[in-house]
């Protein structure tokens, strides 16, 4: 199914989980961090921002993750398997223009964009990035996406 998308954010959330997402909306270029090197990729305007929650919490950090890559172009970062940290993270990012979601992978630890760890409850949903939306396939039938509005202050008063 294909929802319209331009700089509001949507939710799918299950009963234990949730993924945040969101168009880029910008062309910029975003590097990810690994314990070996540094690489780059150029996002583009129709791109997703996925921000997985496999374990479910608050949205908010969510929402800020997403903003501070598409707005604010940070960096992502990838921890080598086994590191003591990755079961730390509750919220992992995502930025392609497809991408697939797995709870068969170790969180934090995947460069590769086209994949975000999810819970089992998600896993197997592919988003894709079309211009003014975003398509859903492989949503289980209970399951329906809902628009988040949410505002990023840039100036102070």
């Amino acid at each position: 199914m294909i929802h319209p998308l331009a700089d509001e954010f949507l939710l799918v959330s299950g009963e234990h989980s949730f993924l945040l997402d969101a168009k880029v909306n910008a062309r910029f270029g975003l590097c990810i961090e690994t314990p070996e090197t540094e690489y780059c990729q150029t996002v583009e305007p129709d791109d997703l921002v996925v921000v997985s929650a496999p374990e479910g919490g608050s949205i908010e950090p969510a929402i800020m993750l997403a903003e501070f890559v598409r707005t604010y172009h940070m960096p992502l970062i990838v921890l080598p398997k086994n590191h003591p940290g990755c079961r730390r993270f509750s919220y992992l990012v995502s930025v392609w223009p497809e991408i697939i979601t797995s709870c068969s992978i170790q969180r934090g630890t995947h460069p590769e964009q086209h994949l975000v760890c999810s819970g089992d409850e998600l896993a197997g949903i592919t988003l894709k990035g079309l211009p003014g939306g975003i398509q859903i396939s492989g949503l289980p039938g209970n399951i329906i996406p809902h628009y988040v509005k949410s505002r990023i202050l840039t100036e102070f008063s």
